[in-house]
């Protein structure tokens, strides 16, 4: 989801010159934040300098330029009720992404978007909903648990689901603690490899969705992490009953123009900048076992 070749200077993006809702021109924007979260993932907190962007749907994602280096796509984790402030976490794994990591408060950046499909907010009024998370793909999901919290009493039962590869590598914990101490949500954590301090569940997450307390005839379910895991929690959530449409897959990969021109982005018939991130399973379900697609 990176862009080398796209490479720009400050001076680029001056303020006066950039119009804040042309989707192809990025707008300057300030760190006034960063958090390390792991010892290869960080979030920054963005204000513009000037006009804000438009807001943002739970789900979406911005295009992120590091100057002199390229463009990234990375998706919203923060809360879409904060306004004009976007805030994002970024995984250290390239050129663009170690570029934008590295950037301390008061350093500035490029932003264009809000783009993409988000998750289904309004679909899933009324119904349970189940969040399924892996690793990195908590971050995306953040954003409809932080709008499901607000506006708690539009929805059913709530599950959120979370795996890492191990305890040291659990993405927002003092977060996750602080949902698991609450009464209406239930918050479950899953590891594939226990230390000698870990106590709670070890496995994959169909071993979660399995016990998970849902209806699965009226139940939304919303999935981000490994494309792998994404596949096998799909089938697990068919398994257990939930129908092919009420199942959700973010779909991040190989963006790069977030406006479908380019083509890295396509998937099978779709584009997944354009069309996505956000997938219903039943529109893609013929192409997540394809590979290559």
């Amino acid at each position: 989801m990176e862009n080398d070749d796209a490479r720009l200077t400050s001076a680029t993006l001056a303020p006066s010159t950039c119009d804040a809702f042309d989707p192809f021109v990025p707008q300057a924007y300030r760190v006034a934040a960063r958090h390390k979260e792991l010892p290869d993932v960080v979030t920054l907190e963005l204000q513009p300098l000037a006009r804000a962007r438009p807001a943002f749907a739970p789900g979406q994602f911005n295009m992120l330029y590091a100057f002199g280096v390229g463009e990234a796509a990375i998706s919203m984790s923060g809360d879409p009720a904060a306004q004009g402030a976007f805030v994002h976490t970024i995984r250290d794994v390239g050129a663009v992404s170690h570029a934008l990591a590295q950037l301390a408060a008061g350093a500035t950046l490029g932003v264009r978007g809000p783009f993409g499909a988000g998750w289904p907010m309004q679909a899933a009024a009324g119904t349970d909903v189940v969040i399924a998370a892996g690793g990195l793909g908590l971050a995306p999901l953040r954003p409809a648990i932080y709008d499901i919290l607000a506006n708690r009493s539009r929805y059913g039962r709530v599950t959120i689901l979370f795996g890492c590869r191990n305890p040291a590598g659990m993405l927002y914990r003092r977060e996750l603690e602080r949902w698991r101490q609450r009464f209406d949500i239930s918050v479950e954590v899953i590891v594939d490899h226990a230390d000698a301090q870990w106590f709670g569940h070890v496995g994959v997450m169909p071993a979660l969705i399995a016990r998970a307390a849902f209806d699965p005839r009226d139940t939304t379910a919303l999935v981000c992490g490994p494309e792998v895991m994404m596949r096998f929690t799909a089938n697990a959530l068919r398994e257990r009953g939930v129908p092919d449409t009420g199942i959700y897959l973010s779909m991040e990969r190989n963006m790069k123009c977030a406006v479908g021109l380019c083509g890295h982005c396509q998937f099978g018939p779709t584009f997944v900048c354009k069309d996505g991130p956000v997938m219903r399973y039943d529109t893609i379900a013929r192409y997540l076992a394809v590979r290559e697609v």
